[in-house]
Protein backbone atom coordinates (compact mmCIF):
# COMPACT_ATOMS: atom_id res chain seq x y z
CA UNK A 1 0.00 0.00 0.00
CA UNK A 2 1.20 3.30 -0.89
CA UNK A 3 2.18 6.06 1.55
CA UNK A 4 -0.26 9.05 1.25
CA UNK A 5 1.29 11.77 -0.39
CA UNK A 6 1.08 15.55 0.61
CA UNK A 7 -2.51 17.05 -0.28
CA UNK A 8 -3.20 18.58 -3.21
CA UNK A 9 -5.05 21.53 -3.68
CA UNK A 10 -7.98 20.71 -6.79
CA UNK A 11 -10.58 22.12 -8.78
CA UNK A 12 -13.72 20.67 -8.61
CA UNK A 13 -14.66 21.76 -12.18
CA UNK A 14 -18.03 23.53 -11.69
CA UNK A 15 -16.64 26.25 -9.39
CA UNK A 16 -13.24 28.26 -9.89
CA UNK A 17 -12.74 27.78 -6.50
CA UNK A 18 -10.13 25.50 -5.29
CA UNK A 19 -9.65 23.59 -2.12
CA UNK A 20 -7.81 20.68 -0.86
CA UNK A 21 -8.32 17.27 -1.86
CA UNK A 22 -10.63 14.79 0.53
CA UNK A 23 -13.78 16.91 0.38
CA UNK A 24 -17.05 15.68 1.41
CA UNK A 25 -19.66 17.70 -0.66
CA UNK A 26 -23.13 16.82 -0.33
CA UNK A 27 -25.57 17.73 -3.35
CA UNK A 28 -29.37 17.98 -2.42
CA UNK A 29 -31.02 19.15 -6.45
CA UNK A 30 -34.20 19.16 -7.56
CA UNK A 31 -32.84 19.81 -11.37
CA UNK A 32 -31.97 16.80 -13.36
CA UNK A 33 -30.53 19.25 -15.87
CA UNK A 34 -28.10 20.93 -13.61
CA UNK A 35 -26.98 18.35 -11.60
CA UNK A 36 -25.40 16.47 -14.79
CA UNK A 37 -24.16 19.09 -15.95
CA UNK A 38 -22.00 19.82 -12.56
CA UNK A 39 -20.98 16.12 -12.34
CA UNK A 40 -19.64 16.49 -15.54
CA UNK A 41 -17.34 19.02 -14.85
CA UNK A 42 -16.72 17.60 -11.48
CA UNK A 43 -15.87 14.25 -13.01
CA UNK A 44 -13.80 16.19 -16.10
CA UNK A 45 -11.61 18.24 -14.23
CA UNK A 46 -10.83 14.52 -11.58
CA UNK A 47 -10.11 13.19 -15.44
CA UNK A 48 -7.24 16.25 -16.09
CA UNK A 49 -6.22 16.43 -12.72
CA UNK A 50 -4.84 12.61 -13.28
CA UNK A 51 -7.32 11.24 -10.73
CA UNK A 52 -8.41 8.03 -11.07
CA UNK A 53 -12.94 8.47 -10.65
CA UNK A 54 -15.74 6.50 -9.62
CA UNK A 55 -19.42 7.00 -10.26
CA UNK A 56 -22.21 5.57 -8.62
CA UNK A 57 -25.08 5.58 -10.87
CA UNK A 58 -28.96 5.00 -9.84
CA UNK A 59 -31.42 6.69 -12.13
CA UNK A 60 -29.49 5.41 -15.20
CA UNK A 61 -27.56 2.36 -16.20
CA UNK A 62 -24.17 2.86 -16.52
CA UNK A 63 -24.21 2.93 -19.87
CA UNK A 64 -26.55 5.43 -20.31
CA UNK A 65 -24.62 7.89 -17.67
CA UNK A 66 -21.44 7.33 -20.16
CA UNK A 67 -23.45 8.43 -23.34
CA UNK A 68 -24.71 11.05 -21.11
CA UNK A 69 -21.24 11.90 -19.83
CA UNK A 70 -20.16 11.89 -23.37
CA UNK A 71 -23.17 14.43 -24.79
CA UNK A 72 -22.07 17.00 -21.87
CA UNK A 73 -18.93 16.98 -23.68
CA UNK A 74 -16.34 14.55 -21.37
CA UNK A 75 -14.22 12.15 -23.61
CA UNK A 76 -14.94 9.19 -21.62
CA UNK A 77 -14.74 6.80 -23.84
CA UNK A 78 -11.27 7.02 -24.24
CA UNK A 79 -10.43 7.52 -20.52
CA UNK A 80 -11.95 4.26 -19.79
CA UNK A 81 -9.66 2.74 -17.30
CA UNK A 82 -9.59 6.08 -15.45
CA UNK A 83 -13.15 6.23 -14.65
CA UNK A 84 -15.21 3.24 -13.26
CA UNK A 85 -18.92 3.83 -13.79
CA UNK A 86 -21.55 0.98 -11.75
CA UNK A 87 -24.56 0.30 -10.53
CA UNK A 88 -25.07 1.81 -7.13
CA UNK A 89 -27.17 -0.38 -5.39
CA UNK A 90 -24.76 -3.54 -5.94
CA UNK A 91 -21.83 -1.52 -4.89
CA UNK A 92 -23.07 0.07 -1.51
CA UNK A 93 -24.88 -3.39 -0.70
CA UNK A 94 -22.63 -6.79 -1.94
CA UNK A 95 -24.49 -8.79 0.03
CA UNK A 96 -27.94 -7.03 -0.24
CA UNK A 97 -28.15 -4.91 2.73
CA UNK A 98 -25.88 -1.88 3.98
CA UNK A 99 -22.46 -2.03 6.30
CA UNK A 100 -21.20 1.41 6.96
CA UNK A 101 -18.14 -0.46 8.14
CA UNK A 102 -17.60 -2.27 4.82
CA UNK A 103 -18.19 0.69 2.39
CA UNK A 104 -15.93 2.95 4.42
CA UNK A 105 -13.34 0.16 4.02
CA UNK A 106 -13.78 0.47 0.07
CA UNK A 107 -13.62 3.47 -0.24
CA UNK A 108 -10.32 3.45 1.36
CA UNK A 109 -9.23 0.72 -0.34
CA UNK A 110 -10.54 2.47 -3.52
CA UNK A 111 -8.00 5.53 -2.74
CA UNK A 112 -4.97 3.45 -2.06
CA UNK A 113 -5.52 1.25 -5.38
CA UNK A 114 -5.75 4.60 -7.56
CA UNK A 115 -2.27 5.54 -6.20
CA UNK A 116 -0.76 2.21 -6.25
CA UNK A 117 -1.80 2.41 -9.89
CA UNK A 118 0.13 5.11 -10.15
CA UNK A 119 -2.96 7.97 -10.31
CA UNK A 120 -2.35 11.68 -8.08
CA UNK A 121 -5.06 10.94 -6.46
CA UNK A 122 -8.82 9.75 -6.59
CA UNK A 123 -12.82 11.47 -6.60
CA UNK A 124 -15.71 9.64 -6.59
CA UNK A 125 -19.56 10.47 -6.43
CA UNK A 126 -22.70 8.36 -6.00
CA UNK A 127 -26.81 8.74 -6.67
CA UNK A 128 -28.13 7.98 -2.72
CA UNK A 129 -31.72 7.33 -3.62
CA UNK A 130 -30.29 3.43 -3.87
CA UNK A 131 -30.89 3.66 -0.24
CA UNK A 132 -34.92 4.26 -0.59
CA UNK A 133 -35.51 0.69 -1.74
CA UNK A 134 -36.93 -1.62 1.24
CA UNK A 135 -34.46 -2.99 3.16
CA UNK A 136 -31.16 -1.70 1.59
CA UNK A 137 -30.55 0.73 4.38
CA UNK A 138 -31.69 1.89 7.90
CA UNK A 139 -31.13 5.38 8.53
CA UNK A 140 -28.68 5.28 11.18
CA UNK A 141 -26.64 3.33 8.92
CA UNK A 142 -26.64 5.46 6.16
CA UNK A 143 -25.76 8.40 8.66
CA UNK A 144 -22.84 6.66 10.68
CA UNK A 145 -21.31 6.45 7.28
CA UNK A 146 -22.03 9.74 6.23
CA UNK A 147 -20.87 11.05 9.38
CA UNK A 148 -17.20 9.11 10.04
CA UNK A 149 -16.80 9.51 6.45
CA UNK A 150 -15.41 12.68 6.95
CA UNK A 151 -12.96 11.51 9.34
CA UNK A 152 -11.60 8.76 6.56
CA UNK A 153 -11.08 11.73 4.01
CA UNK A 154 -9.61 13.42 6.37
CA UNK A 155 -6.96 11.05 6.97
CA UNK A 156 -7.10 9.62 3.56
CA UNK A 157 -8.01 13.08 0.74
CA UNK A 158 -10.69 10.71 -1.28
CA UNK A 159 -13.24 13.17 -2.55
CA UNK A 160 -16.07 12.34 -2.20
CA UNK A 161 -19.97 13.95 -3.84
CA UNK A 162 -22.91 12.58 -2.14
CA UNK A 163 -26.22 13.10 -4.64
CA UNK A 164 -29.48 13.34 -2.96
CA UNK A 165 -32.65 14.57 -4.66
CA UNK A 166 -34.87 16.75 -2.80
CA UNK A 167 -37.63 15.52 -4.74
CA UNK A 168 -37.78 12.07 -3.43
CA UNK A 169 -36.09 12.03 0.45
CA UNK A 170 -37.58 12.94 3.57
CA UNK A 171 -37.25 16.67 4.94
CA UNK A 172 -35.66 15.01 8.39
CA UNK A 173 -32.93 13.22 6.31
CA UNK A 174 -31.85 16.16 4.24
CA UNK A 175 -31.56 17.65 7.21
CA UNK A 176 -29.50 15.16 9.11
CA UNK A 177 -27.19 14.71 5.71
CA UNK A 178 -26.34 18.56 5.59
CA UNK A 179 -25.30 18.08 9.55
CA UNK A 180 -23.26 15.31 8.22
CA UNK A 181 -21.44 17.15 4.80
CA UNK A 182 -18.86 20.56 5.44
CA UNK A 183 -19.38 21.30 1.89
CA UNK A 184 -22.29 21.76 -0.05
CA UNK A 185 -23.24 22.40 -3.83
CA UNK A 186 -25.87 25.57 -4.01
CA UNK A 187 -27.10 26.63 -7.44
CA UNK A 188 -23.90 24.99 -9.14
CA UNK A 189 -21.41 26.56 -6.96
CA UNK A 190 -19.08 24.89 -3.93
CA UNK A 191 -20.25 26.55 -0.71
CA UNK A 192 -19.16 26.48 3.01
CA UNK A 193 -22.42 24.21 4.73
CA UNK A 194 -23.38 26.32 7.77
CA UNK A 195 -25.38 23.41 9.24
CA UNK A 196 -22.10 20.80 9.64
CA UNK A 197 -21.98 19.43 12.64
CA UNK A 198 -18.42 17.52 13.84
CA UNK A 199 -18.87 13.66 13.20
CA UNK A 200 -18.45 12.57 16.90
CA UNK A 201 -20.95 15.16 18.02
CA UNK A 202 -23.79 14.31 15.13
CA UNK A 203 -23.47 10.86 16.07
CA UNK A 204 -23.72 11.18 19.90
CA UNK A 205 -26.84 13.24 18.91
CA UNK A 206 -28.13 11.14 16.87
CA UNK A 207 -27.47 8.34 19.29
CA UNK A 208 -29.27 9.85 21.97
CA UNK A 209 -32.23 10.75 20.00
CA UNK A 210 -32.94 7.57 18.25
Amino acid sequence: MCNVKERRTISLGFSNETVPEGQHVCYIYNDDTERRRVMAKYLESGMLAGEKLLYLVDVMTPEEMLDCLEELGVDVRSKAKDLTVAEAGPAYCPKGSFNADEMLDAVKDFYYQALDEGYVGARGTGEMSWCLVEGRADEASLMDYEARLNLLVAEHPYTACCQYDARRFDGHIIMDVLSVHPMMIVRGQLVKNPFFVEPETFLAEYRARS
